[in-house]
């Protein structure tokens, strides 16, 4: 099983192109797996897709990761486009990850229509980007140029049943959150169930977990969505306080059938390339 380790730069990061540039140039060096850069209209973290171009422009090896980007309420063929142009211009190290969106005070910026729901919107929204990417395309349009790789896999976000059941059904991987590694070994189980009954097969090498250490307390911030999307869950049992808490519980993650793993201080540290060198020391030894 190969293990990979990737760094979110969080919900909080800054557009600052020096200390993008220094944080995507440590990450490359450190060799880290890849950098991920979440979907948020209301905080400073760069936008995916413009983040990601940005990303390519600046790295060589590094692979590039959206997580997430919220796909109901897209246009399918420009979503296509913009994933095609940057697999080709990063020489193929583009990795999709697709998500409902989870802050609902965000949600109404990604109207759908009225009468559906979000999850219907998606599963249309996905199948129609897929097709828009093949040789027949959408109605006789099929965005070019192709992708470098062939076929782009998408991974499907989620930690409820119905993310998973999703994942199952449409996705070729699938990276969850807040989970424990036993609750996450079960989710495992109903992607690979949804799959066999849809007569696919999710690669086992394909489900990952997003999730964020702490140095001292957990902020209150991160404490606050634990207690709303998990209540009566122990914070300290989804966020590990300390690196030698996260490579352990990365152990146990591993143990449970996951090797694809995306990181984060849960505090954005002032000094990006010196928190990548402590984690890189901590973590990276778990990399295969």
């Amino acid at each position: 099983m190969k293990v990979r380790i990737g760094v979110s730069l969080g919900v909080d990061g800054s557009t600052d192109p020096a200390a993008l540039s220094q944080a995507l140039a440590a990450m490359e060096e450190l060799r880290f797996d890849s950098v991920w850069l979440a979907e948020r209209l209301t905080t400073g973290i760069p936008d995916p897709i413009a983040g990601i171009g940005f990303a390519a422009a600046v790295t060589r090896k590094l692979k590039l990761g959206t997580g997430v980007v919220v796909l109901p309420g897209r246009n399918p063929a420009v979503v296509a486009k913009q994933l095609a142009s940057l697999d080709r211009l990063s020489g193929g190290r583009l990795l999709v990850t697709f998500g409902l969106g989870g802050q609902p005070d965000e949600r109404a910026a990604l109207p759908i229509p009225e009468g559906r729901t979000r999850g219907d919107m998606f599963d249309e929204t996905l199948e129609l980007v897929r097709r828009y990417l093949t040789d027949d395309g959408v109605d006789g349009v099929a965005v070019q140029p192709p992708t470098v790789q062939q076929p782009l896999e998408f991974w499907v976000a989620g930690s409820v049943p119905a993310a998973q059941r999703r994942a199952g059904r449409l996705a070729d991987g699938w990276l969850t959150s807040l989970l424990t590694p036993d609750e996450a070994a079960e989710g495992r189980k109903v992607v690979e169930a949804a799959a066999e009954q849809a007569g696919r097969r999710v690669d086992p090498e394909h489900f990952g977990i997003s999730l964020a250490y702490a140095e001292g307390e957990i902020p209150a911030g991160l404490q606050h969505t634990v207690a709303t999307r998990r209540p009566g869950v122990d914070p300290a049992a989804l966020v590990p306080l300390g690196l030698t808490a996260m490579a352990t519980l990365l152990e146990d993650y591993i143990k449970a059938g996951f090797s694809k793993f995306v990181v984060r201080p849960a505090s954005p540290p002032a000094d990006w390339p010196a928190t990548l060198a402590t984690m890189a020391e901590a973590l990276l030894p778990l990399q295969s």
